[in-house]
């Protein structure tokens, strides 16, 4: 498995600030919302406490795997794309029915506020999938105010996610708030300059990437195909909350492998402080190569 640095290593163990990538004429940042711990052997059920133990510095001091929460901020010239709405402004202590631990919100518009863009300014969010930690100021009522942050933009879910919505485990104020703005998207459709939709089902069963190509370079926004680095050494653990486990390993293999390309970078919203990423082998298969973004 891979061997990070001791720098690399603190990182792992906490969620992550605004980070910030070009592709050409492209930024893409990430715009930090909040957190989530989850128990390890919870959440990645075919690992065993061996491999933890072995892997230590992929766990905080509580012995959580930290996960970041926040979007993925898309500008080209003055146009603007959000790519996931993090989780919210609210919290929760850990659910003992499912594999999470405590979760927490609220942070993403002072985050875009950092990165120079008000709500208004975002055209469209587009979702990965429909899961609540990736919902959260699409559907959330703003500070102040009744409606959402961005209750003017279009919602953009892919076709197959928002036909199976009522499997998702939405409530019915999630649903209200997100239902007037949605227009669904389709494989391959450009939805922003270079930036395309790619539905990879086995999270959920609507599951989408987003291929952002500029410059020569790509990256690869893979939502929960992966939720963290050390599946990029094992793609076939599979996280509890997958919707199609099996399905999920495979994808994940094909697209370790992708970024093992050149020109290819990788976005792990859920990456703690690694968000932004390449795929290289280290002599003991492949491992994720963050950037100093």
């Amino acid at each position: 498995m891979a061997n990070f640095a001791v720098g690399q290593d603190e990182r792992l163990r906490r969620p992550a600030g605004i980070r910030s990538v070009r592709l050409g004429d492209t930024r893409v940042s990430f715009v930090p919302d909040g957190a989530v711990r989850l128990p390890p052997r919870g959440w990645l059920p075919d690992t065993t406490d061996a491999v933890w133990a072995a892997h230590p510095h992929y766990l905080d001091a509580s012995g959580h795997l930290v996960a970041s929460i926040g979007g993925l901020l898309v500008e080209t010239g003055d146009r603007a794309l959000l790519i996931d709405a993090g989780f919210g402004p609210q919290s929760f202590p850990p659910d003992p029915g499912t594999p999470r631990g405590a979760i927490h919100g609220g942070a993403l518009l002072g985050s875009l506020a950092e990165l120079g863009r008000g709500p208004a300014e975002i055209e469209a969010v587009a979702f990965t999938h429909l899961h609540s930690d990736h919902l959260g100021w699409a559907w959330h009522p703003a500070p102040g105010g009744d409606r959402p942050a961005f209750a003017h933009a279009d919602y953009l879910v892919s076709e197959p996610e928002w036909a199976e919505r009522d499997a998702q485990g939405m409530t019915t104020e999630m649903l209200a708030g997100l239902t007037p703005r949605v227009r669904t998207v389709t494989e391959g459709q450009e939805i922003f300059p270079g930036v395309r939709v790619r539905i990879t089902a086995g999270h959920t069963p609507g599951h989408a990437e987003y291929v952002i190509t500029s410059g020569g370079r790509r990256l690869i926004a893979f939502g929960d195909a992966l939720h963290s680095p050390i599946q990029v050494d094992h793609p076939e653990w599979s996280a509890a909350v997958d919707h199609d486990p099996a399905r999920s390993a495979d994808h994940r293999r094909r697209l370790v492998a992708e970024l093992e390309e050149s020109d290819t970078i990788g976005f792990g919203i859920h990456f703690a402080d690694v968000v932004f990423g390449q795929v290289r082998q280290d002599g003991d298969g492949p491992a994720w190569r963050p950037l100093n973004a």
